[in-house]
């Protein structure tokens, strides 16, 4: 068999006692045609392969240059260089992929700007910063699915392609087969939608919440997890038009149950990834350190990142109303001074630099604001008995605003029914979500988490788009 390897992050646990290794990596570097740094991905930490002077051809030495691939088998043996307690002596040395040094775009020699590695994206694994944050994703997600599984949750798959717009917000991507360039077309003028695939228009999900209530006022509780779609044209560092969220629906769960689910989450996720990923999240904390220091004094963090996460995890989330979140940000030396750019007035949409204020500056941790007013949230919220306010609830994160968004549905049909003609969204359209209001309506709540959020606040990263492997942005669809 040809893969008998071990991984490099198993062998760096043991001791160097001469035992046979057989492992295969991509080189990082090749010092004095004798010291080779390999790297299979499984940990940041390269193991030194010593290539004895006059023991390999010429030829071979040559063709080992930096992301070329390696099969070495040799002996483990006690290392005498610094940082480091084993290297492997090479026994046998096979290249099983060249790279071209002159035409590798990836030099790590000087550190790449993030911007440029998101142009060569296919590559960008290959560093550590991308290493570490990818396997921290990867345990994010599994981490997900224990938290629910635990907890006895259903992990329910909502449809990629509906008709239904959850939000109400209308910017969707439109899925079809019909011929662009002769499309069908009614006597009013309007495409025919009836001629297309489904036999109706329809679109990427923005959301899987209401097909995922209709689950949950079955099973009793349910979450989602993938891929979501959002035909914004926001060129920003924090909105992606194709991102991942985990939606969780519950029945017999009213605002305050959600809230303490999410919070619980919340730190579960950040607690099983400060267990699993350590040396991952020690090299980002770096890393950030680094380049905090080119930042003025009263740009830099006042925590580094492992502090922030240590942080959420000893200390309850402040829980405010959107009235009292206003009347802050009123009486706020930043609103005083004039340093807000977007206006402050009770029945906005809070912006990010105000979230941002309320967490970063005003109660330095994580915040929930609940009771929207209803104006400005979605016809599904719960309303509330003073006929302004809606039982939604935000979390606000450093470093990112929003993180969590979510409330208590509205289970009484008569509200529900009355609050859609007010906000035009047709019911005929959504019968089959009203039907769960005809039969055993029950108090139910839920929350929607945007899942590249939640690995920007664990990695430190601070565009959106260094969270997710491929990003999808206004005119860019490459890889």
């Amino acid at each position: 068999m040809f893969n008998k390897r071990l991984k490099i992050k198993e062998l760096l646990k043991q001791e160097a006692e001469n035992q046979q290794v057989t492992i295969m990596g991509w080189v990082r570097s090749f010092r004095n045609n004798q010291f080779i740094a390999l790297n299979d991905g499984s940990t940041n930490t390269n193991v030194q392969v010593v290539a004895e002077l006059g023991k390999f051809e010429e030829s071979l030495l040559k063709r080992i240059t930096p992301s070329a691939s390696l099969k070495v088998t040799g002996s483990v043996i006690p290392s005498l260089g610094k940082g480091q307690k084993l290297e492997v002596k090479a026994t046998s040395i096979e290249v099983l992929g060249d790279s071209d040094p002159e035409t590798y775009p990836l030099q790590l020699k000087n550190r790449p700007s993030l911007e440029y590695l998101r142009e060569i994206a296919h590559l960008r694994f290959r560093t550590n910063t991308f290493g570490a944050i990818f396997r921290i994703r990867h345990t994010l997600a599994f981490a997900i699915h224990r938290f629910f599984n635990d907890r006895g949750f259903v992990y329910l798959h909502t449809p990629i392609i509906t008709a239904s717009d959850a939000e109400g917000a209308g910017e969707m991507f439109r899925v079809t087969t019909l011929p662009l360039e002769n499309l069908p077309k009614n006597e009013d003028g309007t495409i025919n939608f009836k001629e297309d695939f489904f036999g109706r228009s329809a679109n990427l999900t923005v959301s899987g919440q209401l097909e995922g209530e209709l689950a949950a006022t079955a099973l009793g509780e349910i979450y989602t997890f993938g891929p979501t779609f959002r035909a914004e044209n926001s060129n920003t560092p924090r909105h992606l038009a194709e991102f991942w969220m985990i939606e969780p629906e519950m029945a017999f769960c009213d605002l305050e149950d959600n809230m303490n689910l999410a919070e619980e989450f919340i730190k579960f996720l950040i607690r099983y990834t400060m267990e699993h990923n350590h040396d991952d999240l020690a090299f980002l904390a770096q890393r950030l350190a680094d380049e905090e220091k080119q930042l003025p004094q009263d740009k830099r963090s006042e925590m580094g990142l492992i502090e922030k996460l240590d942080f959420v995890l000893n200390n309850a989330f402040e829980r405010i109303t959107y009235t009292e979140a206003i009347d802050i940000l009123l009486q706020s030396p930043a609103y005083k001074k004039k340093k807000f750019q977007y206006p402050v007035e009770w029945g906005i949409d809070m912006q990010s630099e105000h979230e941002r204020y309320l967490v970063e500056k005003h109660f330095k941790k994580p915040v929930i604001v609940t009771n929207y007013p209803a104006k400005i949230k979605a016809f599904y919220m719960r309303q509330n008995d003073d006929g302004k306010t809606v039982a939604a609830m935000d979390i606000l994160a450093p470093g990112i605003g929003e993180i969590v968004g979510g409330s208590q549905r509205e289970e009484r049909l008569e509200r529900l029914e009355q609050r859609m003609k007010e906000m035009n969204v047709p019911a005929e359209d959504l019968w089959w979500y009203l039907d769960t209001r005809r039969f055993g309506s029950v108090p139910h709540s839920g929350f929607g988490l945007g899942f590249e959020r939640m690995v920007q606040f664990v990695t430190g990263m601070t565009n959106i788009r260094d969270a997710i492997a491929f990003p999808r942005t206004p005119n860019n669809a490459e890889f």
